[in-house]
């Protein structure tokens, strides 16, 4: 019986030595020279916390060893100093003094190349594209064997349709050509879920871009093209949530990985409770801790491990690839302390990187509590630099549509405007009128040419980064209902299409001379330093036309929207204060010259944007 019970245990024993396996160690790299000496390596494998870690390298120190609930985990932390180089090193996982198995950890030397890492400016016009919907450059990844959807459909506004990183690198000229400066694509980062994952924003795993759109080398090599034209890259990362696919969801490391609930609660999506001096801590916390959809767990940033792998995560992305700048989706939801530590620590590796957090919130005072060194949120520092401005957008609408009243119609944009005295500076914020969660702009000016380019010289001429979804310079147009409706494809982005918008033999009459307005005012602007860094000056409304400046110590920019069905003579002596010594003007748009401007003829309707003399 006694033999029997030896056998046993040396059976046992053998299993367990065999169940050990190494998945993955998180980052995968590091680098030497970060400001942040420290780096948390999270490894995961099979029963991996019954092994002990070692390591050897000069420079590098192995601070502590985390053994957390699951045994599948640790989290390792690694101490690596100042005078460390660039090499390779095994971390050795030992049981008994035995190895069982090794992984062979790289540390790499930073970039320094001055072209990395710009930032993102009111000096850019950022450009908007989902890469599922843009173009198909690869129509080889476009079904990739082992992930869960393995549907293409381009007649379903919920299968993926093919578009990929490539497609974007192959219209690189076009972007540039329409007077962008800069790219924002949606998340590139895998999303192995079963249905309607081509969004992007359930990511499954961190470190890895989708298969369908490319690889990692290949989004390098995006950003080094998109540099090499003078362009700039903006990535959209996720703190709030992930996909229900995410190895960190299936096996979490702990039970407080996510925000656990006793049965399923969602968010409340409302944001005043996160700034209610009078508010229930109750609401505060289903507003921040509550899921945004069922198959996007929300994750728990009050857990250390959690907010380390997050910033980790986003420094490495910065650091492998060189992209300028940083959108944070659904920043309200997120929790407000982490935020504030992870935009100090970013910053403090990247100076120079741009950010700007997603706000679909319905005040000023609103969207100026998430920005930061202002003074409307109780002496919280939110670090945050600028936001999207989605109440500046709503009121674009209002003085597009609206009746002129005593607060209607243009009143709202210039009250709206009146209130930038609650941002540190409201020249960070991004400017917008759609996106890929929203209406397009034009069905929601009933496909007005008129108000389409009034609208189109607002977004392009007001203060702030103004920002465009793909599509809008050739009138592409639906209401979100659903969103699938406002995700259509970029005629001309597949082999086969009918017709292709990319060239201007593509497009109808109507889409040219929209295309034409935006693509002028837009390259006015990339030269222009009083659209881009000028100071504002607005005048209150009178008779249906609103009046404002863009102006430096050398040069100045005149708007004037006339929001009447009929044309209007505008005298110009009130707007002396800003006008000064200038005597003429020259259209921008059309490039005609106006040999005097105390009088200017508005058309009906009409927007006209003059740089003076």
């Amino acid at each position: 019986m006694k033999k029997l019970s030896v056998i046993l245990f040396f059976l046992l024993a053998t299993q367990m030595v065999q169940a050990q396996k190494l998945e993955r160690i998180e980052p995968m790299f590091w680098w030497v020279g970060m400001h942040n000496p420290q780096v948390q390596l999270l490894v995961h494998g099979e029963n991996i916390a019954s092994l002990e870690t070692q390591l050897n390298y000069p420079g590098v120190t192995l601070v502590k060893v985390h053994k957390v609930e699951n045994p599948n985990y640790l989290f390792l932390d690694l101490n690596i100093s100042a005078d460390a180089k660039a090499g390779k090193f095994p971390i050795v996982f030992t049981q008994q003094g035995k190895k069982k198995l090794q992984y062979v950890y790289e540390l790499k030397n930073r970039d320094q190349s001055a072209s990395r890492i710009q930032g993102v400016t009111n000096k850019d016009l950022i450009y908007l594209l989902m890469p599922d919907r843009f173009a198909n450059g690869d129509p080889k990844n476009d079904v990739v064997k082992g992930m869960q959807e393995t549907k293409l459909n381009r007649d379903s506004m919920y299968y993926r349709h093919g578009g990929d990183i490539q497609g974007v690198i192959n219209h690189l000229d076009y972007i540039k050509d329409l007077g962008v400066t800069a790219i924002w694509m949606t998340p590139e980062i895998e999303n192995n879920m079963p249905l309607a994952s081509y969004h992007g924003y359930a990511a499954t795993d961190h470190y890895k871009i989708d298969a369908r759109y490319g690889t990692n080398t290949l989004f390098k090599s995006y950003v080094e093209q998109v540099h090499a034209k003078g362009m700039k890259v903006v990535k959209d990362v996720v703190h709030n949530h992930i996909g229900t696919g995410h190895y960190l969801f299936t096996d979490m490391p702990m039970k407080d990985w996510v925000n656990q609930w006793p049965a399923y609660t969602q968010t409340s999506y409302r944001d005043q409770p996160v700034m209610d001096i009078h508010g229930a801590q109750a609401d505060k916390k289903r507003m921040l801790d509550g899921w945004f959809v069922p198959s996007m767990p929300d994750l728990n940033q009050r857990n250390p491990f959690v907010q380390n792998y997050l910033t980790q995560n986003h420094i490495w992305w910065v650091e492998y690839s060189g992209i300028d700048g940083l959108r944070l989706d659904t920043y309200p939801y997120s929790d407000p302390v982490y935020l504030a530590d992870w935009a100090e620590k970013m910053r403090a590796e990247f100076p120079t990187l741009g950010i700007f957090g997603e706000t679909l919130v319905n005040s000023v005072a609103s969207q100026a509590f998430f920005t930061g060194g202002n003074t409307v949120n109780g002496g919280f520092d939110t670090k945050l630099p600028g936001i999207t401005d989605a109440v500046l957008k709503d009121a674009i609408y209002e003085a597009l549509n609206g009746k002129s009243g005593w607060t209607d119609g243009i009143y709202r944009l210039y009250a709206t405007l009146a209130q930038d005295f609650l941002y540190q500076d409201a020249s960070r914020n991004v400017i917008f009128l759609d996106n890929h969660d929203m209406s397009r702009f034009y069905s929601m000016v009933n496909e007005d040419i008129k108000k389409y380019k009034a609208g189109m010289t607002l977004l392009l001429t007001m203060r702030g980064i103004p920002q465009v979804y793909y599509g809008t310079e050739i009138l592409m147009k639906n209401y979100s209902n659903p969103d699938g409706l406002v995700r259509s494809d970029f005629p001309g982005g597949w082999k086969g299409d009918t017709t292709n918008k990319f060239k201007a033999e593509g497009r109808t009459a109507a889409e040219n001379d929209a295309f034409n307005h935006f693509r002028s005012l837009a390259n006015f602007r990339k030269n222009s330093d009083a659209l881009q860094t000028g100071k504002l000056m607005q005048y209150v409304p009178q008779d249906g036309i609103y009046v404002y400046f863009r102006y430096t110590d050398t040069s100045t920019v005149m708007v004037i929207i006339n929001t009447e069905d009929k044309e209007l003579s505008l005298a110009t002596s009130r707007f002396d204060e800003r006008i000064g010594t200038a005597t003429t003007a020259t259209n921008v748009i059309t490039g005609e010259t106006i040999n005097q401007i105390k009088t200017i003829t508005v058309p009906a309707k009409g927007s006209l944007v003059l740089s003076l003399k």
